[in-house]
């Protein structure tokens, strides 16, 4: 983690990384390959994101075609559950240190300016579309607050947050999430709207990285992404090199885009043009707007072995 330098000195990523699952996984004996499965990857979730909700992994052609199936991965259920599937997706590492907390408590407040205005932007516009207005002291209590979370060991995250670790990951994040929250008894709560794409649009596209990650959100829970592993081959000047490719929808279930959150307002329908300056996107054979999660199999395997 570095600072970045001028007028916006937020902490940064100087290393692009993304955690998979090892391809050996699926070579072991039944019983083998349950245990380590149920070990790493939350069954629950999978489930209610896969055959409650339709949310991940409900395009035949990216999980079969493309290899592309996503697991939500086991972490700490307390407040820290959106910084540690930070980390698992990118380092295969939990935030046990608090280290990527430190990094974003300190962005929000030496970057509390340019980040207000993108987030008040945001609550004034759901504000007018929802029929109700705000005023400057309202804003100003909620992003006390918003600043406040941000500095408390296992204290929840919000929509805001993950806007500001966009920028210190330097890449996009994915949230795939459920659209209306319920209790135990399985009766609705209220609606969520944590799903969609954070862009790190206070970064010029050309500092960023073009590799998303992947998070869930399901009931106040924040988890991990990753597919995986699979390694394709190609050449070039003669030379070999492994990478591994995960296509991201930017689409939902039904065919409608994910939203794009904290976008201002001369950037209102731009969304094409800004997932293309920020993503690698790529359309499916069947027609599928994906972002491609390029990651070099050596960096992988590395990390792998460390965990």
């Amino acid at each position: 983690l570095r600072q970045h330098k001028g007028d916006c000195p937020c902490y940064y990523f100087t290393q692009q990384t993304t955690f998979t699952l090892p391809n050996d996984i699926k070579h072991f004996c039944d019983d083998v390959h349950k245990k380590v499965m149920e070990e790493i990857v939350d069954l629950n979730v999978l489930t209610e994101l896969e055959e409650e909700n339709s949310v991940i992994n409900w395009c035949v052609e990216l999980v079969d075609e493309l290899q592309s199936k996503l697991y939500p991965l086991w972490n700490r259920t307390a407040g820290d559950c959106l910084l540690d599937s930070v980390l698992q997706a990118t380092w295969g590492v939990s935030d046990r240190e608090s280290t990527l907390r430190r990094a974003l408590a300190d962005s929000l407040v030496d970057c509390t300016s340019q980040f207000y205005i993108k987030w008040k932007e945001t609550e004034l516009q759901q504000s007018h579309a929802q029929g109700f207005s705000l005023d400057e002291e309202q804003l100003k209590a909620d992003w006390s607050s918003i600043l406040s979370l941000a500095d408390q060991k296992g204290k929840s995250l919000e929509q805001a947050h993950i806007f500001v670790l966009s920028h210190i990951l330097r890449r996009p994040i994915i949230v795939y999430g459920v659209k209306i929250v319920k209790n135990f008894r399985g009766e609705k709560l209220g609606l969520v709207n944590f799903e969609g794409v954070y862009l790190p649009l206070l970064w010029e596209s050309t500092f960023c990285w073009t590799a998303p990650i992947a998070l869930a959100y399901t009931r106040g829970h924040f988890s991990a992404l990753v597919s995986m592993n699979h390694c394709e081959e190609s050449s070039s000047n003669n030379t070999s090199h492994e990478h591994h490719v995960t296509y991201l929808p930017l689409v939902d279930s039904e065919g409608k885009p994910l939203p794009l959150h904290f976008i201002s307002e001369h950037q209102i329908g731009c969304d094409e043009r800004l997932l293309n300056e920020y993503c690698d996107c790529h359309v499916t054979r069947r027609g599928i707007l994906t972002a491609k999660q390029t990651v070099d199999s050596g960096h992988t395997s590395y990390y792998l072995v460390q965990l």
